[in-house]
């Protein structure tokens, strides 16, 4: 989305993103300012062009209200404000209310443009007490100390060239030095030829003799005092002049918030011309329907028309989508582009899709995708529950709620029951607008018991034991996952793939006995005719089943009717009081090895 060509500009797209508007009045401005510009590409293109010449505005405004600004950067301000009236010229030509509106506040700053082309000279230098950088004919005084210094470095050049003559040495020459000021040079070879008492004697090196005359003297003087009170003026002028600019701090703040605003709607111009986006609608009844919906990032890496384009339709009869399907088939893209053509939209550019009629979302909550947070003690399963938490408490039914495979982190009957039990919670108490994609197959059947949610699955057909996904989203609920295949696809060892095919098949066949020795991963492929329609009934079935042992006993159980001698007993206190963290790593396999032979014994 980023196609501006100012930094500041570059900085504003992305804190719109971050922050996309809530008003719809504010976010058709922007939508309509974009329209005039795909509308007028010719304007667009010469825009572009102005703006290329617009320096950082808002960090130059920053570094004069600090005062730490140098010529340099005011000569940068001085070139930006010179594009100022062209380029609002050429805003007009849009003809758009919302650019008028925007122009009008905005000043032209004539005094300012008129100070900084009168008083800085064009390429001053970075250091602001060196001299160099005000114009001629900018202060009277000024003009005379370097009329005073250039005429004194002529009569320098003229005094070389005629002491040549008179003395006739061709290699004496008329030198400066910081320390010792002006001087005559004379090599050691031509000394002899030079007449008496022509020159004083200042300085003698290796291979020459320096010398003055009373006249070098004068014109020293003259020379070195003008350069000095003309720095020292240079310097006091160029003080003044930034005080004068900091008296346009807020202008120039306001101009640049302007300006870099310009620049974002002309990138997003640009952008929705280059990857044909549509202007989206906004609805009053919060209606959220989008057909041939894309995202905006995957269809760029893809070849052209190999985006298979999706529709989604949610209104106050149908809020949430329960979304099943493979591996692989793009559920999680699909969520994720509903997000980003809300968000695009909110942000003012147009979105891509062939037509959108969106809500305008407040808020938009996400649950996608694996992460933990090892340093503060949550592990994945701890950060989902956090983020779903986040969604819960704070989604109103305003939000946008996006759910990927709640519950994967534990095992089923406990990620089944969490799963079923957050959808009826949003369904039931928050009313978002809400996508949730899930494996449990068995959730497909709260459709008949919420009248607000629909299943909907990412299309996948299987030619030949290969599978092809369609990533087409349809109607109704899907019958497999398809875990073995992806997992092929991942080129799992061939001996894995064979047995997990055939542990499948078992599982798929016996009875709901044999599912209680399957791991979490291998009971998602059981078909939803092995489990019950209803969460409640799976439930009690499991707790049916022998407990699960816990990792550690609890303090309380150890004991001599659990057998447990007294050796043990001490072992174990000898354990709790042995501080690990001081030990070297040989030290606590010493300690490891020395309580595993008293076990042993």
């Amino acid at each position: 989305m980023d196609q501006t060509v100012t930094a500041m500009g570059g900085r504003l797209v992305k804190k719109w993103i971050e922050e996309p508007l809530l008003n719809t009045t504010d976010i058709n401005n922007r939508h309509s300012l974009v329209q005039s510009l795909l509308d007028h590409y010719f304007e667009r293109e010469e825009l572009r062009d102005r703006l290329r010449h617009v320096y950082d505005l808002e960090r130059l405004a920053g570094k004069t209200s600090y005062g730490n600004v140098n010529a340099r950067e005011l000569v940068q301000l001085r070139r930006s404000l010179q594009e100022l009236p062209d380029l609002f010229q050429l805003l007009e030509k849009l003809n758009n209310s919302y650019v008028e509106e925007l122009t009008e506040r905005a000043d032209d700053f004539t005094e300012l443009r008129q100070l900084l082309e009168e008083s800085l000279t064009d390429d001053p230098p970075i250091s602001i007490t060196e001299g160099g950088l005000i114009k001629t004919g900018y202060n009277a005084k000024l003009d005379e100390y370097k009329e005073a210094s250039r005429n004194g470095k002529e009569w320098i050049s003229r005094l070389e060239q005629e002491e040549r003559e008179e003395t006739g040495i061709k290699s004496l020459k008329v030198g400066f030095n910081r320390v010792f000021g002006y001087y005559i040079e004379v090599t050691k070879a031509n000394i002899p030829f030079l007449p008496e008492g022509r020159y004083e004697r200042k300085q003698t090196l290796t291979n020459a003799e320096r010398y003055v005359t009373p006249e070098l003297k004068e014109k020293e003087s003259l020379i070195l005092g003008a350069e000095e009170h003309s720095t020292q003026l240079e310097y006091q002028l160029f003080l003044e002049i930034r005080e004068k600019v900091k008296s346009y701090l807020y202008p120039l703040q306001h101009t640049a918030r302007i300006v870099s605003e310009i620049d974002v709607l002309q990138g997003f111009s640009l952008v929705s011309e280059r990857h044909q986006y549509v202007r989206p609608e906004f609805s009053q009844e919060h209606t959220l329907s989008i057909r041939e919906g894309r995202h905006p990032v995957v269809e760029q890496v893809l070849d052209r028309g190999d985006y298979v384009a999706n529709d989604i339709d949610l209104d106050s009869n149908q809020q949430m989508l329960l979304i099943t399907g493979p591996n692989m088939a793009g559920k999680s893209t699909y969520m994720r582009q509903i997000a980003l053509i809300s968000i695009m939209a909110q942000s003012g550019c147009f979105v891509p899709a062939l037509s959108a009629n969106l809500p305008v979302f407040d808020q938009v909550f996400t649950r996608i995708g694996a992460a933990d947070d090892l340093s503060s003690g949550q592990s994945t399963f701890m950060v989902e529950m956090l983020e779903t938490r986040q969604a819960l408490s704070l989604a109103t039914p305003d939000s946008l709620i996006l759910l990927d495979e709640i519950g994967r982190g534990t095992s089923t009957y406990d990620g089944m029951a969490l799963a079923q039990s957050i959808v009826e919670y949003i369904h039931n108490e928050v009313g978002a607008k809400t996508l949730f994609s899930t494996h449990y197959h068995e959730l497909t059947s709260l459709s008949n018991t919420l009248d607000k949610l629909k299943n909907v699955h990412v299309r996948a057909v299987e030619e030949n034991g290969e599978i092809v996904f369609l990533h087409k989203v349809e109607q109704g609920k899907a019958d497999r996952s398809y875990g073995i295949y992806v997992a092929k696809l991942a080129d799992l060892p061939k001996d894995v793939l064979e047995r997990a095919e055939t542990l499948l098949h078992q599982f798929e066949s016996s009875n709901s006995s044999a599912r209680d020795t399957v791991t979490v991963e291998k009971e998602e492929h059981l078909s939803s005719s092995q489990v019950e329609n209803t969460i409640p009934t799976s439930i009690q079935k499991h707790e049916e089943q022998p407990e699960q042992l816990a990792l550690f006993q609890p303090e309380e159980q150890y004991s001599h009717e659990d057998n447990v001698t007294k050796e043990t007993e001490t072992i174990i206190k000898d354990l709790k009081q042995t501080d690990i963290l001081r030990m070297s790593p040989i030290e606590a396999l010493e300690t490891l090895y020395k309580y595993q032979q008293k076990l042993r014994s």
